[in-house]
């Protein structure tokens, strides 16, 4: 029996599949059609140039075991890639590929691949009529390492960040993770890094962009059928910053497409970083297979400043602004803005901006009455300890019996309710959460967080627990 295309490619199937795990061979290899057969060369079509640069990339000796032991050590493959978005009718052409594993690719195969790759990739930061090749590293220069003040809550992450922009992709923080509160530098890090790169290689494509913003360049992809342009787009990104990737949360399309972004980019040695407001550990709705790889680097936490930074950031903060400020009105500052720097900052401005306008000199009065009302704008963080004590109050039980082991209902329910407002009124990790509240994990303070959810939209009673105890912890 004479051997046809089909009867090839369903051989080279029966040993690829044996050899790969069954989600990777539905994925790479179920959607490839078999073509033509002539002579030793298997022709065969994929649906796109994404998917011939995955299939070359991760799968090429596989398919070049399967076919020599089909058609000889003479084997060739060529691919019939569907070149998708090329003409303004739409409608898909195809372009013949000869596959690595033919050597040499003769002078007709390389005008395709020249072809190929003079053919544009739409870049998402481009607006339709435009042309711009370069692409723009959406950095702010403002944010560098210069005017990032070092102490003990930031100096980790301060000292892996400097790392990675000095050999991008060439450390073992990749990715890097920066996690931390709101106004804690988060932002400012993952803009130095860039910025410090691009400086140091001038050569390198640096990307900045925010979760949300990602998300909606993918959305509108899959809208204008550009999908793989996005995917090819990104995959040329030398070092990728995502900021606030907690965003990503219950976005599955997104994390998908990211998965696949990001594994490309670290397995090609490029360098991602990350900012979060939580840590990996915490973060709710994001798939595990994308937790897995934000922890195969470094997650590096931003810790609220200690008063000596708090003094060294304002500092730094005057003399960049060319203002000269009395040392006690600095220090009270610093003594009571303890939150984050981006409020040590407003309160460094509105100073100002009061004392030009009103023509008035810095004093201690203008000072207390500018940070008063700061904080009384700024919501109070009560601490976990506090919010055992007014909790174990209501229900008349003493710390120690709400931090038990018992499963008597009743204190159960007030052990769930100290673990949802903590969750909610403080800057701590579930995990810290668990740990101060009867030495749980973050999964029981997850479940916790959900049951009492789902018992005040149920339960009368228990709604009237957590309204009265929201009153006294707000008070």
């Amino acid at each position: 029996m004479s051997k046809t295309a089909a009867s090839v490619w369903q051989e080279c199937l029966y040993f690829i599949s044996d050899n790969i795990k069954p989600q990777a061979y539905k994925t790479w290899f179920e959607p490839i059609l078999p073509i033509k057969l002539t002579g030793e060369a298997l022709t065969v079509q994929v649906p796109s140039k994404f998917f011939y640069e995955w299939l070359e990339e991760h799968y090429i000796k596989l398919l070049r075991v399967a076919l020599v032991k089909q058609l000889g050590e003479d084997a060739k493959l060529i691919y019939d890639v569907r070149m998708e978005n090329t003409y303004s009718n739409n409608k898909p052409r195809t372009v013949k590929i000869p596959s690595s594993n033919r050597n040499p690719i003769n002078p007709q195969g390389m005008a395709v691949m020249a072809e190929l790759n003079k053919r544009e990739l739409r870049n998402p930061f481009v607006i339709p009529g435009i042309q711009k090749v370069k692409i723009e590293s959406q950095l702010n220069p403002n944010y560098n390492f210069n005017s990032f003040i070092e102490g003990d809550s930031n100096r980790l992450a301060r000292s892996a960040s400097m790392a990675v922009a000095n050999k991008p992709g060439g450390t073992s923080f990749n990715p890097l993770l920066i996690y931390g509160g709101v106004g804690l530098g988060k932002t400012h890090l993952a803009h130095a890094i860039g910025v410090e790169i691009k400086d140091k290689y001038p050569d390198k494509t640096v990307l900045y962009i925010s979760s949300e913003k990602f998300t909606q360049q993918y959305i509108d992809s899959v809208k204008g059928n550009t999908r793989n342009d996005f995917i090819h787009f990104y995959q040329m990104i030398d070092v990728l910053i995502i900021d606030d990737v907690q965003f990503l949360s219950g976005k599955t399309g997104t994390q998908d497409v990211f998965f696949h972004i990001f594994n490309h980019l670290h397995q090609n040695g490029k360098q991602v970083i990350l900012t979060s407001d939580k840590a990996p550990v915490d973060m709710q709705d994001i798939e595990q297979r994308l937790l897995s790889r934000f922890k195969w680097g470094l997650s590096a936490e931003l810790q609220a400043p200690h008063y000596e930074t708090r003094i060294a950031i304002l500092q730094n903060k005057l003399f960049r602004d060319g203002v000269e400020m009395p040392e006690e009105i600095v220090e009270y500052i610093a003594k009571n803005i303890k939150s984050n720097v981006r409020e040590l900052e407003g309160v460094l401005i509105s100073m100002i901006a009061q004392a030009s306008f009103n023509r008035k000199e810095f004093t201690l009065a203008l000072t207390k009455q500018i940070v008063d009302k700061f904080v009384k704008n700024t919501k109070r963080e009560v601490s976990i300890d506090y919010i055992q004590k007014v909790v174990s109050s209501y229900f008349d039980l003493d710390v120690a019996t709400l931090q038990s082991k018992t499963r008597k209902r009743h204190i159960v329910q007030a052990r769930q309710l100290a673990m949802y407002f903590a969750k909610r009124m403080t800057k701590a990790s579930l995990a810290n959460i668990g740990a101060q509240i009867g030495k749980r994990d973050h999964a029981t303070v997850l479940h916790a967080c959900k049951t009492v959810d789902n018992l005040t939209e149920t339960d009368k009673n228990f709604r009237k627990y957590v309204d009265d105890l929201r009153k006294k912890l707000t008070f």
